[in-house]
């Protein structure tokens, strides 16, 4: 993400007049696009003008937000009063780290599912870090016992895994024979069908309970028919524990217990905005965006492709019962059909005409159309810098495709390189790509940022050197331009590799160096005379950082990664097999450190021995 918006006063004032003057929520986030604060206004624009004003007498405290602040994004409501309702419950959902005023000293605990495992694990934890994108977290919760209490009945409801670890080596335990568990750790259920039961669970923490209740409900009255009135009694009260667990600030709609998507489009004649808002027990819990080409289509057939897209690659239990639509579909009975047999359950399509759900409507659209209107004032934007850089290089046209390399290192170690794509001026993220460096020669202690870059260019053109007949231009994966990250010397070691490749004439490869922001050309020795601050220049700067921040972020991990096999491959007997055993069973060096030797021998290919060697080796105060 670019730099903070106090250091960019031109991108800064037009942030600012994108906000419109009506109530909603607003939320500024830092360059790794964390949400640092969220707020609420009846006038969004004025409100969020009033941190950036010079003769503003912010707190140290909001001060210090305002100087990392690094773009700004809003939701719009009809009232002031939901605007208050909405912020709650996203403070709550998201805890920024300066909305200090709706939190206390506490530390409130969450529920974690770890949908990046086959067999997903859930548990509770008060630390909302996401170790892995895939994994999702739910809370914060202000009740820990009622939580702990719901979460057991959870497991007590659906056949979950019960134990963190296995308790035998080659067969279930007694929770297989009472059907608490579907034996998870000897893989007697499948992948895929163990995350639907999860996807089920998660319908819970999602706010989506009403199956769960109807089932507990239909048990106590078997124990009330049956006489059995204590057993009733203590199922009356894990109803009304389930119930609490999903009480929150609410939007406002028909009933607290609505479960609905509500869709809405803005358009141009160029451009489609579609947001998707998703309702659940009555809260907004996710708002998704979507862009499209108009390309001639009717509001309800771009609605309809839209939604058969996005349905498709979601799970049944995630289709709500209802979606509301801003305009009829052409086949709506039978995307209603698919939905239904996917969703396993009535799915229903509706065109609200008036109340509460019309009103709905009209907010998701007006939302629609404020973002449809800061895209076209970023491609405006876009394009200015676009065509300002195509002056300031002299290229026959604006460059569509642009790529940037860096190299990213610690004294050698880890050599590892990237690739950021921007189309049209913004970033293509699908298009990244990194690069581990494999030179022999280079390594701890001698690092060559020439011969990488030359490395990683060679590999990233070969297939136009080894099929001289492969077109150049208009092929899509064929850039406008190339930026190295450097000076004078990578853009040479670049330019000696493509020197000779058929094709490489076609081909604009420029050097942006850090020091002084210079740009270098091939056979000058002198840099380009630029202001700094113009549009096009900007944009090189925005394509470089992104190229850096990819490449640090990828050397940090494989840095990481390596620490944890270094350090277990000190360990004698262990080699790397047994190695990479213990991290897929623990996830990480801390746990396994933590672990006693009794847990570190239920890994499969650790005996007792090694376990008690490999405890021995982190806690080496034992010994004597």
């Amino acid at each position: 993400m670019e730099r903070p918006l106090v250091q960019q006063p031109e991108i800064l004032q037009q942030r600012l007049a994108e906000l419109p003057l009506e109530p909603g929520v607003y939320f500024f986030k830092d360059r790794q696009d964390n949400i640092l604060y969220i707020g609420k206004s009846k006038r969004l624009r004025s409100r969020v003008q009033s941190y950036f004003r010079a003769d503003a007498r912010l707190s140290p405290r909001i001060a210090l937000m305002v100087q990392q602040v690094a773009d700004i994004e809003f939701i719009v409501t009809d009232t002031e009063t939901e605007a208050l309702v909405l912020e709650a419950n996203l403070i709550k959902q998201h805890q920024p780290h300066y909305n200090i005023l709706l939190k206390d000293d506490k530390t409130y605990p969450y529920v974690c599912i770890t949908w990046s495992e086959d067999y997903p694990r859930i548990f509770i934890s008060r630390k909302r870090g996401l170790t892995n994108p895939k994994d999702r977290y739910y809370g914060p919760y202000v009740d820990a016992f009622q939580l702990r209490q719901t979460l057991g009945l959870i497991y007590r409801l659906f056949p979950l895994r019960q134990r963190p670890k296995p308790l035998f080596p080659d067969r279930p335990c007694l929770n297989y024979q009472i059907g608490r568990c579907p034996g998870v750790c000897q893989k007697l259920i499948s992948p895929e069908a163990y995350r639907q039961t999860v996807a089920q669970v998660a319908m819970i923490f999602q706010g989506r309970t009403e199956e769960l209740i109807q089932k507990l409900t239909q048990k106590m009255q078997q124990f009330a028919e049956a006489m059995n009135f204590e057993a009733a009694a203590q199922v009356r009260d894990q109803i009304r524990r389930l119930q609490g667990l999903g009480e929150q600030p609410k939007v406002n709609l028909p009933d607290d217990h609505a479960v609905l998507d509500a869709v809405a489009l803005a358009m141009d004649d160029r451009d489609v905005c579609i947001q998707l808002f998703q309702m659940r027990a009555g809260r907004l819990v996710g708002q998704l965006g979507f862009f499209t080409q108009r390309q001639g289509d009717e509001p309800g057939a771009i609605l309809q492709r839209v939604l058969e897209e996005h349905y498709t690659h979601v799970e049944g239990v995630e289709i709500p019962p209802l979606i509301l639509v801003q305009h009829e579909l052409p086949d709506a009975e039978w995307l209603s059909h698919f939905l239904s047999e996917k969703r396993q359950g009535k799915v229903k399509i509706h065109t609200p005409q008036r109340l509460q759900k019309a009103e709905l409507i009209q907010m998701v659209m007006r939302n629609a159309e404020l973002e449809l209107q800061r895209r076209q004032r970023a491609r405006e934007s876009h394009l200015l810098a676009l065509t300002d850089l195509a002056e300031l290089l002299q290229l026959p046209d604006i460059p569509h495709r642009m790529e940037a390399y860096d190299i990213s290192h610690l004294q050698g170690t880890n050599v590892v390189a990237s690739r950021a794509v921007f189309i049209e001026g913004q970033p293509a993220k699908q298009h990244y790509r990194h690069y581990h460096i494999k030179n022999p020669q280079i390594g701890p202690g001698h690092s060559d940022d020439f011969a990488s870059l030359a490395e990683v260019i060679s590999r990233r053109f070969a297939p136009w050197r080894h099929d001289p007949e492969r077109p150049t231009l208009g092929d899509p994966d064929w850039p406008d331009l190339v930026l190295i990250d450097g000076g004078k010397g990578q853009l040479s070691a670049v330019m000696q590799v493509l020197q000779d490749w058929p094709g490489s004439e076609a081909l604009t490869v420029i050097a942006l160096a850090k020091k002084h922001e210079e740009v270098y050309l091939p056979g000058r020795s002198e840099p380009l005379v630029a202001d700094p601050e113009q549009p096009g220049m900007q944009l090189l700067r925005r394509l470089r950082d992104e190229a850096h921040r990819f490449a640090v972020k990828f050397h940090r991990q494989q840095r990481a990664r390596r620490y944890r096999y270094s350090t277990l491959s000190q360990i004698p007997g262990l080699g790397q097999h047994r190695q990479q055993q213990l991290l897929a069973y623990f996830h990480s060096l801390d746990m396994i450190q933590a672990a006693t030797a009794e847990q570190l021998a239920q890994v499969p290919g650790i005996g007792p021995r090694l376990a008690e060697q490999i405890y021995r080796y982190f806690h080496p105060a034992v010994d004597g």
